[in-house]
């Protein structure tokens, strides 16, 4: 046969180095951290050739070095091509119904979303039927750490990750509310994961409250999550628990589809 029934056939004229550094790209989505000497191992390299290939990845923003343990961990721009592969998967439509459910609950507008590096892409949206609402963001990037749906898909990582998710990188104000110092997000972080939700208030655009719940689905190697965004006049402590209830039932429906 040409090929094994798992995969298409071996290209006629491969290129050992690009194989190389998907191999290791596959074993960082797999085991989400590797040692400069498993990767020797599992590629069959020399200590200069492991070396060099990890640099690159880091370099493009496929890997981070733990600075401590000198390990390497999947990197930002492996998220971006997560989100665009979740895309194709058509995520979007295989959980409308859950947005459409949890949309009639709420009363207001309901946002799709995963994460990609620090930011949030918005996937689809149901807008709430009333005349004062939020309006959707389909197709729009922004900042997670400005967002509900960002900060609950922040903590599903550890802070560790977190701050080498924003190595380097600036938490820019989008208002006067929102967090622009790292150890106060991961502060909200801690308290976000207590809670099992985020909340936004005002912190991506003024007069809009949200709450969010992020969930990580390990068969398309994502987070994704879902928030309930509302016009601050209508938004009280009670409303945001509220909403955090039925975004908790929400998500875990989301999570069994996407399994």
């Amino acid at each position: 046969m040409s090929g094994s029934p798992a995969g298409p056939p071996a290209p006629q004229y491969p290129i050992e180095s690009v194989d190389r550094t998907l191999q290791v790209l596959t074993q960082l989505a797999d085991r989400r951290e590797l040692k400069l000497s498993e990767v020797r191992a599992h590629l069959g390299v020399g200590q200069s050739t492991a070396h060099r290939l990890m640099a690159m990845l880091v370099y493009r923003g496929f890997a981070v070095q733990d600075p401590d343990t000198r390990a390497y961990r999947p990197g930002p721009a492996l998220f971006g091509i997560a989100a665009a592969a979740a895309d194709s998967f058509d995520v979007a439509r295989a959980v409308r119904p859950v947005l459409e459910r949890l949309a009639e609950e709420t009363g207001e507008t309901v946002h799709l979303g995963v994460l990609s590096g620090t930011a949030v892409r918005y996937l689809d949206v149901v807008e709430s039927p009333a005349a004062l609402r939020v309006t959707g963001r389909v197709g729009r990037l922004t900042p997670a750490h400005a967002t509900s749906l960002g900060k609950a898909m922040l903590a599903t990582y550890d802070d560790d990750r977190v701050r080498e998710l924003y190595a380097g990188r600036e938490l820019r104000a989008q208002t006067p509310a929102t967090i622009v110092d790292l150890d106060r997000l991961l502060a909200e972080l801690g308290r976000t994961r207590a809670r099992g939700w985020a909340r936004n208030r005002g912190e991506m655009e003024p007069g809009v409250c949200s709450v969010g719940v992020g969930t990580e689905v390990a068969a398309l190697g994502l987070r994704c999550g879902l928030s309930v965004a509302t016009p601050a006049v209508r938004s009280t402590p009670a409303v945001e628990r509220a909403h955090a209830g039925l975004l908790g039932a929400a998500v875990a429906r989301l999570s069994g589809i996407l399994a």
